[in-house]
């Protein structure tokens, strides 16, 4: 699955000379932790996060703090202080496999998504990659997870769906994991079905299925 099919279009964005005040408040309104800075023509200049502003926003009510003075210097800065230059991005003809792997990499929560240009185009946040993945899993329609551990063969995946659709039972998906025993996978069929009695009482000729 493509990132453009997937990422937030309609991007909430600042401009550089912008005061930071106005980027906390753009992200309590919008619930938004990421805003990036474009420039007139929407070229991406960097990236402001809740973090750089916490950090530019330490607390004033510490004693040893002059809090008008500590006011007036926060009202002084502006998003290109503070913000991150030259941020991690991503482009459209990615896929979500490739923003999962560099979110693990790069331990950041969300990538402006930009054309060759540096055009932004959107962003593609974690919660964008679990919406993604609860529609490519049909997790929103009612059914029951089932595991199957199976040996790491050819052929057990066939056996699986065989003997569910044999129940005239649909699939919602199918994910294959890597098991911890040697030489085992465990299989979950996501099945748009809560009566799975007589599916977990077949006689599958498998390792094991989870116990009614």
């Amino acid at each position: 699955m493509f990132i453009d099919k997937s990422m937030t279009k309609k991007v909430i964005t600042i401009d550089k000379d912008a005061p930071i005040l106005e980027a906390s408040e753009k992200m309590k309104q919008n619930n938004i932790r990421h805003i990036p800075v474009v420039d007139k023509d929407n070229i991406l200049l960097g990236v402001i996060t809740d973090r750089d502003i916490r950090s530019a926003m330490p607390s004033i009510v510490l004693a040893d703090v002059d809090t008008q003075k500590e006011r007036e210097r926060i009202a002084k800065l502006k998003v290109e202080d503070i913000m991150t230059r030259n941020p991690v991005t991503i482009s459209p003809a990615n896929t979500l496999e490739d923003a999962i792997m560099l979110m693990q990499q790069t331990k950041v929560g969300a990538f402006p998504v930009v054309d060759e240009n540096r055009r932004l185009q959107g962003i593609i946040s974690i919660r964008d990659m679990m919406r993604a993945f609860i529609n490519v899993l049909g997790i929103e329609e009612p059914g029951t997870l089932l595991c199957i551990l199976v040996e790491n063969k050819l052929g057990q995946m066939k056996r699986i769906v065989d003997a569910i659709s044999e129940e005239k039972v649909s699939f919602g998906s199918i994910l294959v994991a890597r098991y911890w025993d040697e030489n085992k996978r465990a299989v979950f069929p996501y099945l748009l079905t809560n009566n799975v009695m007589n599916i977990k009482k077949k006689n599958w000729y498998l390792d094991q299925l989870p116990k009614a």
